[in-house]
């Protein structure tokens, strides 16, 4: 895809991440993960796309000094760092001045995350007329990259989803959909901020399943006045992100089987109901 890419790597406010902590790194974003820190992975996903610029997100201010991996040369000006706010939806109004639309947006825990699926997502979301979109991964094709790779599943009537903190936004008319991706993939947690999003009654057909999964996003598009779309992605190792030690060793593993990570053809279709609804270095931005 063209347009922008924005990796959100920042942190709660007074929060200390364990999984960062336990590594005796100064960032979640910087836990090695096979060897070399978890978004040096996810740069290189997004290095490997057509995106006319890669934003960072993070509180970290040292954090290309501190990652020093070689692909950060390789963006070299596509690549912009930028101070996160203080939630993850304050991150996409900060960038939508500066970016190019489409614009992708992923976090940097987001380790297995190819360069194949963004393009997938993009592709989807094209084909179903959105003008927002998140993806989700089926839990028969999560289950079988990894049994315990997730355990957190959406269950809708026709299918159940995990999400793969991967979205995506068409044009800046379409930003207000951006308030459904508050604290990332966990709907739920947040039941009074995602009511104010979506509406109570379309958060208790999604939190319950109550409908199939595209006519619930279609009510969820009338009430956001946007159409947001299931971007549903072929490759279920995008639904595991690395969040504590055991989704770490588990996206290790797959990191060494190459066929794990890399899309697969689907010959299911989708669920019934789908329709329209390198250079130098750059300084961090201030």
């Amino acid at each position: 895809m063209s347009g922008s890419i924005l990796i959100l790597a920042g942190r709660r406010p007074g929060a200390v991440d364990a999984l960062a902590e336990a590594h005796g790194v100064g960032d979640k974003c910087l836990v090695p993960v096979a060897g070399r820190a978890m978004i040096a992975h996810v740069l290189e996903s997004a290095a490997r796309t057509p995106a006319e610029r890669i934003f960072v997100s993070t509180h970290h201010r040292t954090l290309l000094d501190d990652l020093a991996d070689p692909v950060i040369d390789r963006l070299g000006e596509r690549l912009v760092v930028m101070p996160a706010p203080d939630n993850r939806a304050g991150s996409v109004p900060a960038v939508a001045d500066r970016a190019a639309f489409p614009l992708f947006i992923t976090t940097a825990d987001n380790c297995l995350l190819t360069p194949e699926t963004i393009a997938e997502i993009g592709s989807e979301a094209a084909r179903l007329g959105a003008g927002a979109g998140v993806a989700l991964a089926r839990r028969e094709d999560v289950l079988a990259v990894h049994p315990e790779g997730q355990r957190r599943f959406y269950e809708f009537s026709d299918v159940a989803v995990s999400n793969c903190n991967a979205y995506w936004i068409g044009d800046r008319a379409a930003l207000k959909a951006a308030e459904a991706f508050r604290g990332g993939g966990q709907f739920v947690k947040k039941p009074v901020r995602v009511m104010q999003a979506f509406g109570l009654i379309n958060l208790l057909r999604f939190r319950f399943g109550l409908g199939p999964i595209h006519h619930i996003f279609q009510r969820i598009s009338r009430h956001l006045n946007v159409i947001v779309a299931p971007l549903l992605v072929s490759n279920g190792a995008t639904a595991i992100d690395v969040d504590n030690e055991r989704s770490l060793r588990v996206t290790e593993a797959l990191m060494k089987r190459p066929d794990a990570v890399s899309p697969r053809p689907s010959c299911r279709g989708t669920p019934a109901g789908r329709g329209a609804a390198g250079g130098r270095r750059l300084a961090v931005s201030r």
